[in-house]
């Protein structure tokens, strides 16, 4: 897809260093490979020497310069992680025996080499769940000063020539927060926005989506999203943002020029934002199964730096993809 070479060929662009927590995996392993054979980025990866170095042979890059280890258990890095992680966590009881053990962590480990500035984001997910990986990132690295909350996105690259015409779009929160408040709505909204921008190099066209369209139904459902609309507006009028929208008014234009033809986004929408966590996660993988498209994500926007979380079902591809989009958000 187009919008997937776009991203690998703007991250090689600009390389990063991005630590993998789950070295031995082997579509971990292979898309790191590819990550470094298409120039994207240096990689370490975490776990046991001897089972990572054979993982490489299988996937034909002994040895490479532009690929690093680092085992937990005799790291030269190991006893900094968990200095560094008492520091950060004792305020919650932890105590340096406990930061000991969970140095150990591969999870922990990765994103206290972001942390600690030894790498530039890290990648997670393909083994770990979503909770445990997201665990991670937030007791690590933490949330960013300027961010509200952190969310997560899929960017969904579309089948080539659509029939729609379009090649990526952002669909948001599909895989953190579970039902976010009205304010919490409008905030995913701007981090989504400016995601969309920054790793679509596109203007943001946010849709809050709903069961509802303009008033064709009435429930405090509804209601969450239209005040979160008033927020938007009152808070950040020059972004192009409209709701309550069914997907179908957001998406087509000859059902928006039906069921909401005033709206400045209803059938030209590019960011999609989700009303929880049910529709968001049902509607990205509907998309991905039936619709062809291609899902990278969760992404995590709000941290304090990059990392991600891959699917426990992905492919060797969805790795590399992810490296890109962890690449391109630690050179924004």
């Amino acid at each position: 897809m187009s919008v997937l070479r776009d991203l690998i060929d703007r991250a090689a662009s600009r390389p990063a260093h991005i630590v993998m927590s789950e070295g031995t995996d082997p579509r971990v392993v292979e898309g790191a490979v590819t990550a470094v054979k298409s120039g994207i980025a240096r990689i370490t990866l975490i776990g046991p020497e001897d089972a990572v170095q054979a993982a490489l042979v299988r996937a034909g890059l002994p040895n490479a310069p532009a690929i690093a280890i680092e085992d937990p258990e005799n790291s030269a890095l190991t006893d900094e992680v968990a200095t560094a992680l008492h520091d950060i966590r004792k305020h919650k009881g932890m105590t340096p025996q406990v930061a000991a053990r969970r140095a150990q962590d591969p999870l922990v480990f990765a994103a206290m080499m972001v942390r600690l500035g030894y790498a530039d984001g890290t990648v997670g997910g393909a083994v770990h769940t979503t909770s445990d990986t997201v665990r991670a990132a937030l007791q690590v690295i933490g949330k960013a000063k300027d961010a509200p909350l952190v969310s997560g996105f899929f960017l969904m690259a579309l089948p080539e020539n659509h029939p729609s015409g379009r090649d990526a779009m952002i669909f948001s929160d599909c895989g953190l927060v579970i039902d976010p408040t009205c304010e919490e709505l409008a905030a995913i909204a701007v981090a989504s926005a400016a995601s969309c921008r920054h790793l679509l190099g596109k203007e943001p066209r946010v849709a809050l989506l709903s069961f509802s369209t303009k008033g064709s139904a009435h429930h405090e459902k509804v209601s969450k999203v239209t005040d979160a609309l008033d927020l938007l507006k009152q808070n950040h009028p020059t972004l192009k943002a409209d709701g309550e929208l069914q997907f179908d008014a957001a998406f087509v234009p000859a059902v928006a020029a039906s069921k909401a033809k005033d709206s400045e986004v209803a059938g030209t929408a590019n960011v999609m934002i989700f009303p929880n966590l049910d529709a968001g996660n049902i509607g990205y993988k509907i998309a991905q199964r039936i619709g062809g498209c291609d899902a990278i994500g969760p992404v995590l926007q709000g941290l304090a730096k990059p990392a991600n979380d891959l699917s426990r079902g992905c492919v060797a591809s969805d790795v590399t993809n992810m490296i890109a989009v962890t690449v391109l958000q630690a050179r924004a």
